[in-house]
């Protein structure tokens, strides 16, 4: 019989999203073994923007500083999208600051995206979370299979280097094992929607030389848009170390010269080192379901997309995140049972809304961007490439301009959100319009002392008042009692600041661990305990328990 250990949950995966699960639970006590059968090293690409919202989790965990000393690129260095016919020809269009990832501050967000390789975000999040008592990463294990009852998963690990097989029994076991998922294979779950949209290929190339050979400025992506060679080039750490996307190459090309189309593509000759590369084909899936039993799937275990906006690897993340503290809240006995039940009810509406973007974005490419006539010269050239550079600038603005995907978000409806009876607000990709309407983002403010509103959330849930100079001791000390009896993790913040008032619309608003509004009113209802238990998963979903949570969340708004 193989040996085995016990742990509170398995996590197979260290990407970013089975990293953040494991921050996120060990943060918080829970025992966490996360198995990855790669050495997940290397220059593959991967993602390459940490967006704005990724960046505010990593500064809740008290590591946002260190990714940023993590990159060679310095925090001021232009995060510009260039769009040219060749690194040696003509300027078409530009966008400046794509992805927010200027430093300067801004009260809609408490950091600022990052551009900056995945590999590099996996050794800061690795760093951290080997600090966590607790939490256990182990290489070159693999999955081999799982069978779970009421209590718990018995799951079957193997060496990948000496073949011998250990059993972990845990109270839940993740998936986090990215596209081609065995856990996701092994509870039967099936991916849906469009596969093979196009063969692309990515190249990791050396070139000390080519940031200083053209002028188009500093940037963090250059588009080259011509007939023969559309793709995309860009840093990737620091000025030597570049990467090469061709896109929707043709299915017959076998003759993958990387140094001969990068030449190509950007009009430039110059010595580089191929580092790697490799064919790749964009998916547009989601799984049927995203969990079984003690089993879940997270990040592209269960939802998979083109890369194109940044959403793929920042979206795991998310995954993760929802998560890790609704599963740790079950495990420490203030989640009830509809909580993980709410994982897939609030994930899947983002996944299906992100996805649609991203195959957008897609559909857009120096392929289809491209005109007869932009490499000509003179002013009949000019006046093509004028019209070219407008066409581009709007067709692609939605993919680097994309605050209110980012950021707008809302897990709505959710069974653990009390719904106060307002209008939806609308979900747009580009403009990020902050609304405290139960489900939304918490609305972010930079106080006057300097500090993020954030910082001053509870690790819990907090009861947050916006009013100033009133007297909330009565109305704090309802929601500590009720708190208290359901031992859920409560802190209460009165920053007496008049701006929260503007925009949070009421007087209370309750926001969960992960930053979300829950519940939000003028006055505390007397039920406040009914609150709590509906936004913790305690309640039963009946008809009577949710009419109630309107009727009291509705009294509360008045």
């Amino acid at each position: 019989m193989p040996q085995q250990e016990e742990v509170d949950v398995l996590i197979v995966g260290a990407g970013p999203a089975g990293l953040t699960l494991a921050i996120e639970m060990g943060r918080r006590g829970v025992r966490c073994l996360v198995i990855e059968q790669n050495d997940r090293v290397g220059y593959s690409p991967r993602a390459k923007t940490t967006n704005v919202r990724t960046r505010e989790h990593l500064r809740r965990w008290g590591i946002a500083e260190n990714l940023r000393n993590a990159s060679r690129l310095p925090p001021d260095y232009p995060s510009d999208i260039i769009f040219a016919t060749r690194m040696s020809g003509p300027q078409l269009t530009k966008i400046e600051n794509g992805m927010s990832c200027a430093p300067a501050k801004n009260d809609l967000y408490s950091e600022s995206a990052q551009w900056v390789p995945q590999y590099v975000l996996e050794e800061v999040l690795r760093a951290h979370a080997v600090t966590l008592t607790g939490v256990e990463i182990r290489f070159n294990l693999s999955f081999v299979s799982a069978e779970q009852d009421s209590d718990s998963v018995v799951t079957t690990v193997e060496s990948v280097e000496t073949k011998e097989r250990t059993e972990v029994r845990s109270r839940y076991l993740i998936g986090a094992d990215g596209a081609r998922s065995a856990v996701r294979l092994m509870i039967g779950a099936t991916m849906s929607g469009q596969h093979g949209f196009a063969k692309n290929y990515n190249v990791q190339f050396r070139a000390p030389a080519l940031a200083g050979m053209h002028s188009q400025g500093p940037a963090i992506m250059y588009w080259m848009i011509n007939d023969d060679m559309p793709s995309l080039v860009g840093p990737m750490d620091g000025p030597d170390l570049w990467y090469f996307i061709a896109t929707r190459i043709d299915e017959k090309l076998t003759d993958l010269d990387a140094k001969k189309m990068i030449r190509q593509a950007t009009g430039l000759d110059f010595e580089m080192e191929i580092l790697g590369g490799d064919p790749w084909y964009a998916h547009n899936l989601i799984a049927d379901k995203y969990s079984e039993g003690r089993i879940f799937l997270a990040g592209d275990a269960c939802h998979l997309h083109p890369p194109f906006g940044g959403y793929g690897m920042n979206m795991g993340i998310g995954d993760g995140v929802d998560l890790g503290w609704k599963m740790a809240a079950v495990l420490q006995g203030w989640g009830g049972p509809e909580l993980l039940a709410s994982y897939e009810a609030e994930r899947r509406p983002v996944h299906k809304w992100i996805m649609d973007e991203a195959v957008a974005n897609y559909s857009a490419l120096g392929n289809q961007l491209a005109v007869a006539g932009l490499e000509e010269p003179g002013p009949a050239g000019d006046a093509t490439r004028r019209e070219a550079g407008e066409v581009i600038f709007t067709a692609k603005l939605r993919e680097f301009k994309s605050l209110g995907a980012v950021l707008g978000y809302r897990y709505d409806p959710s069974p653990i959100v009390v719904p106060d009876g307002t209008s939806i607000p609308p979900q747009q990709t580009t403009i990020y319009q902050p609304s405290a309407r139960p489900g939304c983002l918490a609305p972010h403010l930079w106080l006057a002392d300097g500090t993020s509103l954030y910082d001053h959330f509870g690790e819990g849930f907090t009861l947050l008042s916006t009013v100033v100079g009133a007297d909330t001791k009565g109305s704090f000390a309802l929601a500590e009692a009720s708190a208290e009896e359901l031992q859920v993790p409560l802190k209460t913040l009165a920053p007496n600041d008049a701006r929260l008032r503007r925009r949070y619309q009421a007087n209370f608003a309750l926001i969960r661990p992960d930053q979300h509004v829950v519940w939000r009113g003028d006055e505390l209802p007397k039920q406040f305990t009914f609150i709590l238990r509906t936004v913790t998963g305690q309640n039963l979903t009946d008809a009577a328990p949710a009419a109630a949570a309107l009727e009291f969340a509705l009294d509360g708004a008045k």
